[in-house]
């Protein structure tokens, strides 16, 4: 089992690893220069091209970085549910995901792969959540809310229910979002509102 990111994520991911007794083997990371990480050995990405049967959990914060390296590796993504998240039964998560402690996923929510549900985020009933998606600490999605691939939910926003949410967009932290944001958008403040798009 290897953990792709020697960062502040990979720690969480590290620890939620540990509490379900799940072994890893090594930190995986191109830029990191020591050779451990908080007592774990790191070890170069050449590593998952000899050992394709390894198993790996994608660390990595930037939603188009690790939807870019995701697309390079050939290995098997497996996922990291912190014990103390809460997941209906009728909830389907892709491959790759991440839920951290204490999020709470809802009746009939769909979660596609390589997505980040953050510490304490509420991901209600029948929300979609499309690939690479980063939901933030504290973020809270009503029923029924579409978020688009790519985007980012920021710590402690709030989203009403049935509002849809294009890709690449950035909900910056503590916004409180009313109405259905286009592709791109860049959304600040209470009621948000669209600060700039992203190229």
């Amino acid at each position: 089992m290897f953990i792709y990111g020697a960062s502040g994520h990979g720690l969480v991911i590290l620890d939620i690893l540990q509490e379900l007794g799940i072994h890893v083997e090594a930190f995986v990371d191109d830029f990191f220069e020591k050779n451990q990480f908080h007592g774990i050995q790191v070890v170069k990405p050449e590593i998952l091209t000899q050992r394709k049967n390894a198993k790996v959990i994608l660390a990595i914060g930037d939603n188009h970085i690790r939807e870019a390296v995701s697309r390079q590796l050939a290995n098997e993504f497996i996922n990291a549910f912190h014990p103390s998240a809460v997941i209906s039964k009728s909830a389907q998560i892709g491959h790759g995901s991440v839920l951290m402690a204490s999020a709470v996923i809802n009746p009939h929510v769909h979660i596609g792969k390589h997505v980040i549900i953050n510490t304490a985020a509420s991901v209600d009933h029948e929300c979609v959540i499309a690939d690479y998606v980063h939901v933030s600490p504290n973020a809270t999605l009503a029923g029924r809310v579409i978020v688009g691939e790519c985007t980012h939910i920021g710590a402690g926003s709030v989203i009403i229910q049935g509002v849809n949410i294009g890709s690449n967009c950035i909900i910056g932290a503590g916004a409180v979002i009313l109405r259905d944001v286009p592709n791109g958008a860049v959304m600040v403040g209470n009621p948000a509102k669209v600060l700039r798009y992203r190229s």
